[in-house]
């Protein structure tokens, strides 16, 4: 079934791209200030949220900046050791014109004691290429570097195109990953997860294919047979029919749930049949994706819960539309701090909603 457009990751996206490694964890913080002048009356808000996900060498972020007029920025970095060499890529995202703002990919090594870096930026309709090599001969440090294309020169090198591709596990399914990008920028991002088991019917599997644009979001899912059942993949079914055992079944959702290092993931996607499931039900959204501590021996003496929405058809990057998020803290034995904020990116300003709240037990 196709679905578009939609959204991300991560979240989405946002979220999880690694290979399968023995270490990993989950991280992130969260950093919220508001500010009220009373006259003239005016409220001013930055939220920053950052998601982190370590595994081996690499880690991977998702930062996330929000003002009280809205969306304001995208940022997803990714740092790590691929053999000999060091490599941090960023990507900026301009949320409000679902745009591309700027890519970089940087590129380090030492050889025979010469440290040599590369330095690739990309900006809409602009490329540069950087080279550069630096050494110490006793007393003596050299450093050459080269050039090529200029910002605000065009795409020089006859340059086309590039396509990154890697593969990780993300829960309980082997994901591959592929990024492409143009002279204009970001093109596309694309995750394909191929045998996914379906619980309720241990002889059928769905391959998924889930990509992202700039403007839109594209979900392919294709039922295949006889493979075994996996432990966090969930369909939800339904019949309209009514009491057909092999009739007119169709798939209403498809759903994705593990834990990393004490923090629950949960992914929902509404195929566009039955009624919306789980964090979906009595939203006008189809999908949704949350992360939060698992208990209350998880991450100390506060509990989160960050999830975000997507809207068929919204007007932002990746479609996202809605977010919530709570905390809440036990300053002591009998206060528990609480504390959350929803954003609404349909609506201007976005800033939809901040409740402050206490419990004092005795």
């Amino acid at each position: 079934m196709r679905k578009t457009p939609v959204i991300a990751a991560v979240a989405a996206a946002c979220l999880v791209v690694a290979a399968a490694a023995s270490a990993q964890t989950l991280s992130g913080s969260w950093d919220t200030s508001v500010t009220i002048v009373p006259s003239p009356v005016s409220l001013s808000l930055e939220s920053n949220l950052t998601v982190n996900y370590a595994v081996g060498d690499w880690t991977f972020a998702s930062k996330t900046v929000a003002l009280e007029t809205g969306w304001f920025d995208q940022q997803f970095t990714a740092t790590g050791v691929l053999g000999g060499f060091t490599v941090g890529s960023t990507l900026d995202l301009d949320p409000d014109n679902a745009a591309f703002d700027r890519w970089e990919l940087f590129s380090g090594t030492v050889l025979a004691d010469i440290a040599f870096d590369v330095t690739f930026t990309l900006l809409p309709g602009d490329l540069q290429v950087r080279l550069s090599g630096t050494g110490t001969i006793e007393a003596l440090r050299l450093t050459a570097a080269m050039t090529f294309g200029a910002t605000g020169g065009g795409c020089d090198l006859d340059w086309v195109g590039a396509s990154l591709t890697g593969s990780f596990t993300l829960c309980c399914a082997d994901v591959d990953a592929v990024l492409a990008l143009n002279c204009s920028g970001f093109d596309q991002l694309c995750f394909t997860a191929q045998g996914l088991a379906i619980a309720a019917i241990p002889w059928a599997m769905l391959d998924v294919e889930l990509c992202f644009t700039p403007q839109t979001k594209t979900l392919v899912v294709e039922p295949r047979f006889d493979f075994g059942a996996s432990g966090c993949f969930e369909v939800y079914l339904s019949d309209p029919a009514g009491g057909a055992l092999l009739g007119d079944v169709t798939i209403d959702a498809v759903g994705l749930e593990c834990t990393i290092g004490g923090i629950e993931f949960y992914g929902i996607s509404w195929l566009g049949t039955g009624s919306r499931p789980s964090l979906l039900s009595g939203t006008p959204y189809w999908e949704a994706y949350r992360i939060r501590t698992s208990g209350p021996d998880c991450c100390g003496p506060f509990s989160f819960d960050v999830t975000v929405y997507f809207l068929d058809g919204g007007t932002r990057l990746f479609d996202l539309a809605f977010v919530e998020a709570e905390l809440e803290i036990r300053l002591a034995a009998p206060f528990t701090f609480r504390t959350g904020v929803e954003f609404d990116f349909e609506q201007s300003p976005a800033f939809a909603e901040w409740t402050l709240g206490f419990l004092v037990v005795w």
